[in-house]
């Protein structure tokens, strides 16, 4: 399998990230896919944000949910990134965008493209946030069998366990992704944030982790999604996931280094910020793999 690269909120190391400018950014640079984070609006509309707050990508402050998609409309999500906008990529007004707008950029980009849409669990809604996706896309004519639209390959991702398992009562385990990462302090934070007070927030993260790694292994997730510093500190489940036929879509590859031993361990699916930089730095690894290959042949 060729690597396949998919645009970490789009091309996000150039443009803010989920902007429009990021996202045609990564289509003109050839990715082959984009990644995006979903959150509901207080009207109940998928919109792409990462964090459960507007605050570090925004003008405003306050939780997502907080906001209607007119109200979030108002807001400036591009001046934190301190980067021009060229008049191609849209108005800074255009910045902004829901899931749906993605969708219509994606089937505008006149070839085959992925999208990897990845579910912020928990969060205020619950599994409705997943259901008003699944909504969407079949209002748009997105088939669960294939999970095809159009020309866009859609797959799901999400940390938890809970998101999982109800996406899997309608699509396949082939394009369901498991994300896992070890628990943290900032994870925890994070955490702790949307949690009830008297939550766990450590306990409940790792028994989470256990669960998510027990679905990449059982099959229930075909695609593993293991961040950069989880593969480095366990690279012999990422290799036991490759023997098992799962596909590995690690994230956030940027650096080099990281790419040679992703792609060491069996990784073949790249979540990166600079797709025509990934692009390069894996040519060249397979470039120089390919000889060798031909002589142990």
């Amino acid at each position: 399998m060729q690597p396949q690269i998919y645009a970490h909120r789009g091309a996000s190391g150039q443009y803010a990230e989920h902007t429009r400018a990021a996202y045609l950014q990564a289509l003109a640079e050839g990715a082959d896919g984009v990644e995006c984070d979903v959150h509901l609006s207080a009207d109940l509309q998928p919109v792409l944000l990462h964090d459960s707050v507007v605050d570090r990508t925004s003008s405003g402050s306050g939780p997502v949910s907080g906001f209607t998609l007119a109200e979030l409309r108002e807001l400036d999500f591009t001046g934190w990134k301190g980067v021009d906008i060229p008049a191609d990529r849209g108005s800074a007004g255009e910045q902004f965008l829901t899931l749906a707008e993605l969708l219509d950029l994606l089937a505008g980009a006149g070839r085959e493209i992925g999208l990897a849409v990845e579910f912020k669990q928990p969060g205020p809604f619950g599994i409705q946030l997943e259901d008003a996706v699944l909504d969407l896309l079949a209002s748009r004519g997105w088939d669960a069998g294939t999970s095809r639209l159009g020309s866009i390959q859609v797959s799901f991702m999400s940390f938890s366990p809970e998101s999982v398992r109800h996406l899997g009562r309608t699509v396949g385990a082939e394009f369901l992704c498991q994300l896992v990462s070890d628990v943290d302090a900032a994870a925890v934070a994070e955490a702790e944030a949307v949690l009830p007070p008297e939550s766990d927030a450590r306990a409940l993260l790792e028994a989470g982790l256990a669960d998510a790694e027990g679905l990449i292994a059982a099959g229930t997730a075909g695609i593993a999604g293991p961040g950069v510093e989880y593969m480095h500190a366990h690279p012999e489940r990422i290799s036991e996931w490759v023997r098992l036929g799962r596909t590995v879509r690690a994230w956030t590859v940027d650096d080099p280094r990281d790419a040679e031993y992703a792609y060491s361990l069996g990784v073949r699916e790249f979540t990166t910020n600079y797709p025509a930089g990934m692009r390069g730095i894996l040519s060249e690894i397979t470039a120089a793999k390919e000889p060798r290959a031909r002589h142990q042949s």
